[in-house]
């Protein structure tokens, strides 16, 4: 017999999130979240540069689409109501060359077709909005924002935890058990016992599906992104948000400026593979993460195929003047005496077995299991519709 209706594994902004609309719609019923770190936002949450994304790069229809759109209202409506910081500032996206036009203008498709408010501007424009950028052309999205998303994680715990939630922290995951009216979870602090579970695990959520006994569709393997921040004599460099325009081969945004809310401006990031699904640093080795990384199918085809461009962002990893290059071609003013160091990120990417890169939401239903499988960017800024969603999934066993 269940001791709660629903448990939910990770106490990132989506599982934060789902609590959250789960209580909003069900404001009776019973929820523990479980975290195996010591607080809320330790992973991919809290190494977010903070961006609120328009929706204008995803494909029309995809879930990343759907759920970034309408999750950016409901994001910035939360930050409103319970008085988080955050500003609509803008963003560029900037074509260097002629080479780059064709894409930008598909992304260009794209945000119109998302109803994204973006306008295609001339060099005169982006010189008026960003002095300092380089561009022949570039795609205007003045919707587009930066908040604290750390913050919106401590007030979604507060607010769950005054409905009635159970926040365990240091709570690792290590057996789910099926019995034929609840779910079984075995953690470090104990056994939780519920009627329906959601894993929201993020970097772990492969292997916590497979716990509950359901073999995942793709793979987790890690790419750590760098950063660095402009130092306060240059930030001047960069008012807003400056990004490129992305290869449409790869998901990742290729290196670009973000100011950001509390002040500063981080630069990058690239995308390295990750020695350890938690590896922040370079020097982080986990054997079993690089070992299920390195010997992959998925991985290995994928490699296989972009090896260069691998070997580049690896390049990128240990020169700064490699990655200063790189930043130059957006703002060619900016030098390596300009930058300094800032924490890196990890990026949980689902990788399939041909090799391809899973680049939508993954939430999938198996009996009393909801597996959200691949939640990368623009996951923060979608939680809250995506929590949405996953209740939807739930829905009709509660009512």
């Amino acid at each position: 017999m269940a001791d709660v209706d629903l448990v939910i594994a990770g106490g990132g902004i989506v599982g934060l999130a789902t609590a959250y609309r789960f209580l909003e719609r069900f404001p009776e019923r019973s929820v523990t979240v479980l975290e195996k770190e010591a607080n809320v936002a330790k992973h991919q949450t809290g190494h977010n540069s903070g961006v609120l994304h328009s929706g204008i790069y995803y494909k029309p229809g995809s879930l990343k689409a759907e759920n970034c759109r309408a999750g950016k209202l409901a994001m910035e409506e939360f930050c409103e109501e319970h008085n988080i910081p955050f500003e609509r500032c803008g963003k560029v996206i900037v074509a260097v060359d002629e080479s780059e036009l064709p894409a930008l203008e598909r992304i260009y498709e794209r945000g119109l077709a998302n109803g994204v408010a973006c306008e295609m501007i001339g060099v005169e424009r982006l010189g008026e909005l960003e002095p300092h950028a380089a561009g022949i052309r570039a795609i205007h999205v003045p919707e587009s924002g930066i908040v604290d998303y750390r913050e919106v994680c401590r007030t979604l715990a507060r607010l769950i935890v005054d409905r009635g939630a159970d926040l365990r922290f240091d709570s690792r995951i290590f057996g789910i058990e099926h019995e034929s009216d609840s779910v079984v979870v075995e953690t470090t602090t104990g056994t939780v016992t519920g009627e329906l579970l959601v894993n929201c695990t993020g970097l772990q959520c492969d292997r916590v599906t497979r716990l509950g006994g359901v073999e995942p569709e793709a793979k987790i393997v890690p790419f750590r992104g760098e950063y660095f921040e402009l130092k306060p004599e240059a930030q001047s460099l960069c008012r807003n948000l400056i990004y490129p325009t992305p290869d449409p081969k790869f998901p990742f945004l290729g290196v670009h400026f973000t100011r950001m809310i509390h002040g500063g401006v981080e630069c990058g990031p690239n995308a390295v593979l990750a020695f350890a699904r938690e590896g922040y640093r370079k020097r982080d080795i986990n054997l079993r993460d690089l070992c299920e990384s390195l010997t992959y199918i998925g991985f290995l085809r994928m490699a296989s195929r972009h090896w260069r461009t691998g070997m580049g962002e690896m390049w990128r990893s240990f020169s700064k003047r490699a990655f200063v290059k790189a930043l130059s071609r957006l703002l060619p003013d900016i030098r390596c005496e300009h930058l300094e160091p800032a924490p890196a990120g990890v990026r949980a990417q689902a990788l399939s077995t041909d090799g391809t890169l899973v680049d939508d939401f993954l939430v999938q239903s198996h009996g009393r299991v909801v597996n959200v499988g691949n939640a990368p960017s623009p996951a923060a800024t979608a939680s809250l519709n995506v929590g949405r969603l996953v209740v939807g999934r739930l829905a009709e066993r509660f009512e």
